[in-house]
């Protein structure tokens, strides 16, 4: 794909990046795809699809007590535990504002923990990770479900596959996943500020009509998915059938906000054909 070569001209160090249908086939890659990059935010679609591996399996509940009195797990994937930024502090009313939360994710993590008896790191590895031959993958024990996985390019495609086309969960969880979650809550996006509504499925962002956002003005409202600090993105366009991947080595900031929109509506528009 002509459009993946756009990441050239990013202002990075390095960067790798690809496409991938939902039938499972790789449109194009571009840039070293085998190479590990630190994942950020992009670690939480990782450690929730694990959290939704739990509930399959009947280790936990969506809707079971867990994190501040009155949170739930749902609320935890869903930013509405009332959980702080990344401090373990309360500062709302679960399911009362959208609250990005490291802290959540964390806590949920632990939660899992517990209620599995396997650290959650090697609960991710064995739930996702192996399943899905996601062997350059890792979240090294004792550091964070919420932002310090550690991927490639390569590796992240076989899960953009997994999502749009679900082999180890129910299809109706994932679609659940991807469906807006205590609808009309507004809140703070990482970067872009104040949304009205910000709106979250169970660990994966959804696009609706934010603005400004980091994915294209052509992307559909149903796009799904979530960008990190370390210069990371993942999303899904179910309207598409497509997904991306990008990576790089520089923190996100004002650069990734300009280049990454028009690199998004590039790869829609070949996607389209």
């Amino acid at each position: 794909m002509q459009s993946l070569a756009l990441i050239e001209n990013w202002p990075v160090p390095t960067a790798a990046a690809a496409v991938v249908r939902a039938d499972g086939t790789v449109a194009g890659t571009h840039g070293p795809t085998d190479r590990r990059f630190a994942l950020a935010s992009v670690t939480k679609p990782l450690a929730a699809y694990a959290a939704l591996v739990a509930y399959e399996e009947g280790a936990i509940e969506l809707d079971e007590p867990a994190g501040p009195e009155g949170s739930t797990v749902r609320h935890l994937l869903a930013h509405t535990s009332g959980l702080a930024f990344d401090e373990h502090r309360v500062t709302s009313a679960p399911g009362t504002r959208r609250l990005y939360s490291n802290a959540g994710f964390e806590v949920l993590g632990e939660h899992i923990a517990k209620a599995t008896d396997i650290p959650f790191e090697e609960y991710l590895r064995q739930a996702v990770l192996v399943p899905l031959g996601m062997t350059s993958t890792t979240l090294e024990g004792g550091l964070s479900p919420a932002k310090d996985g550690v991927s490639t390019v390569d590796d992240l495609v076989r899960f953009a596959a997994e999502v749009q086309a679900p082999r180890l969960l129910d299809a109706r969880t994932v679609a659940a996943a991807m469906t807006v979650t205590y609808p009309g809550l507004k809140g703070v996006l990482p970067g872009y500020g104040h949304q009205n509504p910000n709106d979250w499925g169970l660990g994966f962002e959804i696009r609706d009509s934010k603005a400004p956002h980091w994915t294209g003005s052509s992307s559909s409202p149903r796009t799904f998915g979530h960008f990190g600090q370390a210069g990371t993105f993942l999303w899904i366009d179910p309207d598409a059938q497509a997904a991306c991947v990008a990576l790089t080595d520089r923190p996100f900031g004002p650069w990734a906000a300009e280049v990454w929109p028009p690199f998004t509506d590039a790869v829609l528009a070949e996607v389209r054909g």
